[in-house]
């Protein structure tokens, strides 16, 4: 991009460096006032929506009720499930990523007092104080508050290993059966994880592992690296690790795949072969002579991108197995004249919206319900074009609370919030429209938006 043609870069050419700091300096100010505002705003509003009645806290998984939701540590109210949504929706944050960020101002307002005036009068900044807010979620009161104490005044000159260290003496002085709960929850979180395959045919792996267990593999891994690199190998010595993972992966297959003659005791190897299942989305000429120059790439449905033919080719030619699925038409409309929703609708709305169509919601279409935008009792037809994909949370949320929307035109959803916030979900993602009292009249009429 030409520098000289940002209307805002023009503005500052040939201001001197001093100058240039003073504005970047202002703006710094400006930015830690409004997020002091945001703060005090959301304290605000969840002091506004405390359920006060501690045991709903047990059915948010199981009624549908608006339930009291814990998004901080004990001793913190619990807010409104429903209205905690809206909040998200107002602020442009993510479900998930939303429910953390208001918890940590909640868990640093009730929890961490000390620390949140100090956020108040402007000398912590917001964001370290969110980070102490993450370490103390898990603690008891008592706890919490020797951590308060103990970083209050000081949290901009403590590091996060002497953080930890406290946290870590908090919770030994204040809750030692909580310090072993720890330890042996710790341990059950251990996991070993292998990513799917990406563009380039590689995959991603990740784990937690037991300390021993990890020492032991490690020194496996490096033995056979080296023992390739003395075989001849020019790779680089990460790439030899990478290759010594998949072959001592390979030597235990072969274990399961050994055969004993009963007769003559002949012991035959069969190779245990590579097994993938990738789906990809393909034109009928692509993988011919013929050249298909509307569309020259797959989609490779997982991985939710394109991908070019040779790596389709490549994955054709190692795959022992290859199923064919007919075209699925995402605008057909075939309604059936039930409740209960087919297969094949399932998969037609999962391919045609892609994830849930709640406000800021990334979770999977095949991870969530289809949600029959006008009640199947009040008429709605079972078909795609009155089924949208909803998490669990935000179905509910469509139910039994004000949340509502309207199909502007496939794929572009109007939904609107209780307190009358309006939001377009499209192709391009979440985007907060103006506030209700600037919206035209034939907008805010309550016709166009079903009623609660």
């Amino acid at each position: 991009m030409d520098r000289k043609s940002s209307t805002a870069a023009a503005e500052h050419d040939g201001r001197p460096v001093a100058e240039l700091l003073n504005v970047l300096d202002a703006g710094v100010r400006r930015r830690a006032a409004l997020m002091i505002d945001e703060w005090a705003a959301i304290v605000a509003w969840a002091d506004q929506n405390v359920v006060d009645a501690p045991e709903h806290a047990a059915t948010v998984r199981e009624g549908y009720l608006d339930t009291g939701v814990p998004i901080a540590g004990a001793g913190a109210p619990l807010v409104s499930e429903f209205n905690l949504m809206e909040l998200i929706a107002v602020l442009q944050r993510s479900p998930d990523g939303g429910r953390a960020y208001v918890g940590r101002i909640v868990e640093c307002a009730w929890r961490l007092p000390l620390l949140y005036a100090q956020v108040m009068a402007g000398k912590v900044a917001t964001w370290r104080a969110e980070r102490v807010a993450d370490l103390t979620h898990g603690l008891n009161a008592d706890a919490a508050a020797f951590v308060d104490r103990q970083v209050a005044s000081r949290v901009g000159r403590v590091g996060w290993a002497e953080m930890d260290r406290i946290v870590a003496t908090a919770v030994l002085r204040h809750d030692p059966e909580a310090a072993e709960a720890r330890r042996k929850e710790a341990s059950d979180h251990r996991h070993f994880d292998i990513g799917d395959a990406n563009e380039n045919g590689l995959a991603v792996i990740g784990g937690l592992l037991d300390a021993a267990d990890a020492a032991d593999l490690d020194d496996a891994v490096a033995r056979r690296a080296s023992l390739l690199g003395r075989l001849g190998s020019e790779d680089a010595l990460d790439v030899r690790r990478s290759i010594a993972v998949g072959e001592l992966a390979r030597n235990d297959l072969e274990l399961d795949l050994l055969t004993t003659d009963t007769e003559t005791g002949e012991v035959t190897v069969r190779s245990a072969g590579r097994k993938a299942e990738i789906s990809v989305h393909l034109t009928d000429t692509m993988l011919t002579e013929v050249v298909d120059a509307e569309n020259p790439v797959g989609r490779w449905h997982d991985g939710k991108r394109p991908v070019l033919k040779e790596q389709i080719r490549e994955w054709l030619r190692t795959a022992t197995s290859i199923t064919v699925q007919p075209v699925i038409d995402l605008a057909d409309c075939d309604p059936v004249d039930r409740y209960e929703i087919p297969a094949r609708h399932r998969k037609q709305v999962e391919l045609r919206d892609t994830t849930c169509r709640f406000p800021g919601c990334s979770r999977r279409a095949e991870r969530c319900d289809l949600d029959h935008r006008t009640p199947h009792a009040d008429g709605g037809p079972t078909c795609p074009c009155n089924e949208f994909p909803c998490c669990r949370r935000h179905h509910r949320a469509k139910t039994h609370s004000g949340w509502r929307y309207f199909v502007l035109m496939p794929g572009h959803l109007l939904w609107r919030s209780p307190h009358g916030w309006f939001f377009h979900v499209g192709p391009n993602g979440t985007q907060a429209l103006d506030p209700p009292g600037h919206w035209p009249d034939a907008l805010a009429d309550p016709g166009l938006v079903p009623a609660a």
